[in-house]
């Protein structure tokens, strides 16, 4: 089984970028936790991390036929990119939305982001674990794959 996972916009500078909400593990090592998971779960997992929302549209585009599963973590975009929702939808490749923050919290003092336009068409959201967010959506996603 083949599954990827796309960090999206500004998921770069993890550790460095607000590690009040998003924790002080960087991007490197987000990867490598996945890397550990994808071998206890006998599964193949290749990250990407892109910053544009076309580059995000062309992976997932890319994606069908290649994978068997996609742990997307579409960041700011998870509250207005129609075009990413729709990316999803088309491809038919079972999608699991991630964040590493808890947008509903978040929410009370930030209201754009209570509402996530990708979420209704991904299987399930994992949201609020920090890097686990990440794990959960891996295993979530070899579950609901039969592995």
């Amino acid at each position: 089984m083949r599954l990827l996972v796309i960090h999206g916009p500004n998921l770069n500078l993890l550790g460095t970028r607000e590690p009040q909400i998003y924790g002080t593990q960087s991007l490197t090592d987000v990867d490598a936790r996945l890397a550990q998971e994808a071998v206890a779960l006998g599964v193949e997992v290749v990250c990407v991390q892109h910053n544009a929302e076309g580059a995000i549209i062309d992976e997932l585009h890319a994606a069908r036929g290649r994978f068997d599963g996609i742990a997307l973590n579409p960041g700011a975009y998870t509250h207005y990119s129609y075009a990413i929702r729709d990316a999803v939808a088309s491809i038919g490749v079972p999608t699991v939305e991630l964040h590493l923050s808890n947008l509903y919290a978040r929410a009370q003092h930030e209201p754009f982001r209570a509402i996530s336009v990708v979420a209704p068409a991904c299987r399930g959201t994992v949201a609020g674990f920090g890097i686990e967010s990440y794990v959960l959506a891996l295993r979530a996603l070899t579950s609901l794959l039969g592995a």
